[in-house]
């Protein structure tokens, strides 16, 4: 029992990493990247679908992404989603292929994505405190229903806040690791 419940723990606490990761990945900063463009659909033929699946997706300089369609006649639907999306890039076209420069931040923009980094932190960490509040709730009705003892339940609760201090420690290294490369110029 102790070892499923540590397993379910892990796991979600483990998604909570994955979703910062994630999320951390959409942060623009002064570098290409072609997950910037990863929640960008293009109508195509009626059906939204994701940019990578309709182009090809690629970075030949540190700030710019270059989008080449398979079809030329999604140029201009590629654009239209660009525009409409909160990413504040202009894309430029040549008629085969679109250009998307990436603007270098300025201070003012660095401090204010480093504080939202820290946000998503900070919300992952909401994350595995709640995996850890429901993984101990289940060794005390546990311990309640005396399916353990009260030694196992201790034992329990203490993997569980080791298991809890490793993955905060994980997510205070993503943030770090994200406002390093966010406050380098």
């Amino acid at each position: 029992m102790l070892k499923a419940i540590l397993t379910e723990g892990t796991s979600a606490m483990d998604k909570a990493i994955k979703a910062l990761r994630r999320d951390m990945s959409r942060v623009r900063t002064g570098r290409a990247s072609v997950s910037l463009l990863d929640e960008i659909k293009v109508d195509y033929y009626g059906t939204p679908s994701p940019l990578s699946q309709v182009a090809s997706l690629s970075v030949p300089e540190p700030r710019m992404i270059v989008i080449q369609p398979w079809e030329k006649k999604l140029i201009g639907e590629i654009e239209r989603a660009i525009f409409k999306s909160d990413l504040g890039l202009t894309p430029s076209s040549d008629g085969t292929i679109i250009r998307l420069p990436i603007p270098a931040l300025t201070e003012e923009r660095r401090k204010e994505m480093a504080k939202q980094v820290r946000r998503m932190g900070e919300d992952a960490k909401v994350s595995i405190r709640s995996a850890r509040r429901d993984a101990n709730e289940q060794l005390k009705s546990l311990e309640k229903d005396k399916e353990i003892s009260t030694d196992e339940l201790k034992h329990g609760e203490k993997e569980v806040q080791q298991l809890t201090d490793d993955f905060v420690a994980t997510v205070d290294a993503v943030v770090k690791e994200k406002e390093q490369e966010l406050l380098e110029v």
